[in-house]
């Protein structure tokens, strides 16, 4: 007898802590019908390549491909918007029989002569995968007529699951950087794994500039493809996002010799040791006392407002559910300053290795899933009685449904975690959400009458036993 009920094929996806010495069942397919949440191949690229302010973004495919991803990430930016538009090709049934080249190709005209963008993305989906249109020659011809880079992303959804999209979008990347020359003004980095969810950077690329090191590039929040394009000159890269950029730090690595190092901007002990990493590579004494002078001040700035909220949310259980691995470590330490315990504890794309990680930071008893569905996270959060899930969009009404608090952890975000300033905004969030007066409302049940249906109403809440939620 499983942890809880399960889909035939789903042995070995979840674990209890303490309660078994096998390895995790993970990185595999997903089973068919047990309505996975993981998302495309289309989508894993179009997240990590959409921030691209300035580049423009064709979808080879179906219409409902594009408005699928249209505006995909809460990506903000502080310059151009086209990557707000989603263009596609609308290939029809016509164009499924006799091929979508010749119409790739006009659409690739087209947007080029009214929109003169600096790179233009074209994603494959999974109709052009089946029919076979030569997306690289289509590409490369284009790229040459029109004197811009006309990058393939080779996303189509058959090809595997979202971590296939992010190697796609690496690849697409790669084929940017280092075709344009740049010398740094002195220490240099990029941030790569950055998205700029929320705005984001603003609260954190300050922090490595006033250390004396200058970005180079950001990939791909806010980022510029002349800026992509000499990533190639920086010392170090930063990798924040490790599902998605650590095959491209690879790959920069091995071409031109740039160590990367994993990092995390979220919570004050992450953030503070990203700080610290970048600072200890360069080893320079002054940088290390910078980056100890900023650690110092903003923590000291932000903990009063974090240790109110702390006073009304520990000993809380949380439920964690997030696409990759690196941000639900980056949660499990966070939930810890706030005196919370995680009870669970998944991912969508997680390897055994992510999984090991895992398993060394939880306590006994903690359940660790691979590729949920919405019954079995039911189950698991009747089960462990957790008071919070914290994961993205769509899981959020299952939440609801349930009376359980949710915050809203993915790219659809509009509030800003990242940084010193962003954990007291996450530790005020979820101070909000457990403590409000939602969930002690009574549920409106419904009975049949005669033809009609009755809404049998219990009585509301006293406004007496509602407290107000604390601000920061």
């Amino acid at each position: 007898m499983g942890i809880v009920k399960i889909f035939e094929g789903r042995d070995g996806h979840i674990q209890q802590k303490g309660a078994s010495d096998k390895p995790l069942s993970c990185n595999n397919d997903s089973l068919a019908g047990a309505v996975s949440q993981r998302a495309c191949v289309y989508s894993g690229a179009r997240v990590v390549l959409n921030p691209i302010t300035d580049a423009l973004h064709l979808v080879h495919g179906p219409i409902g491909c594009a408005s699928y991803t249209w505006d995909i990430r809460g990506s903000t930016s502080t310059g151009p918007d086209l990557y707000r538009n989603s263009f596609s090709t609308d290939m029809k049934e016509l164009d499924v029989v006799f091929g979508g080249e010749k119409k790739l190709a006009a659409c690739l005209r087209e947007l080029a002569a009214r929109y003169h963008p600096p790179a233009i993305f074209v994603y494959s989906t999974c109709i052009v995968g089946i029919i076979g249109d030569d997306l690289k020659s289509v590409c490369g011809k284009a790229s040459e007529e029109l004197g811009i880079p006309v990058l393939p992303v080779a996303s189509e959804g058959f090809r595997g699951n979202k971590n296939e999209g992010y190697k796609a979008a690496c690849n697409a990347l790669a084929g940017l950087i280092g075709s344009s020359e740049y010398v740094p003004k002195g220490p240099s980095i990029n941030i790569l794994g950055e998205y700029n969810v929320a705005d984001d950077l603003t609260y954190v690329k300050p922090f490595f500039e006033e250390m004396g090191l200058e970005v180079i590039a950001t990939l791909t929040g806010d980022a510029r493809v002349a800026e992509i394009q000499r990533a190639h000159t920086a010392q170090l890269n930063l990798v924040q996002c490790s599902g998605s950029m650590t095959y491209l730090a690879k790959k920069m690595e091995e071409k031109f010799g740039i160590p990367y190092r994993r990092v995390s901007f979220f919570g004050l002990s992450d953030m503070s040791n990203a700080l610290r990493t970048a600072a200890e590579f360069f080893c320079y004494p002054q940088m290390r006392d910078l980056a100890e002078e900023i650690i110092l001040r903003e923590s000291k700035r932000v903990m009063p407002a974090i240790q109110a909220c702390r006073a009304r949310v520990a000993g809380r259980k949380a439920a964690i559910y997030m696409g990759g691995a690196a941000k639900a470590v980056s949660l499990v330490q966070a939930f810890r300053e706030l005196g919370m315990e995680v009870v669970i504890i998944g991912t969508q794309t997680g390897n055994r290795d992510d999984y090991k990680d895992i398993a060394c930071i939880v306590k006994d008893g903690t359940v660790i899933i691979d590729d949920a569905n919405p019954l079995e996270l039911k189950e698991l959060l009747i089960r462990q009685k957790a008071d919070l899930l914290v994961a993205g969009v769509k899981e959020r009404f299952l939440a609801y449904k349930m009376k359980i608090a949710f915050c809203d952890f993915n790219h659809d975000r509009t509030v800003n975690f990242e940084g010193y300033e962003g954990m007291k905004n996450f530790a005020s969030e979820v101070c909000i959400t457990i403590n409000s007066p939602v969930w002690q409302l009574p549920v409106k049940r419904t009975s049949c009458v005669g033809n009609r249906i009755q809404l049998d109403c219990l009585t509301a809440v006293n406004s007496d036993d509602i407290q107000e939620p604390c601000h920061s």
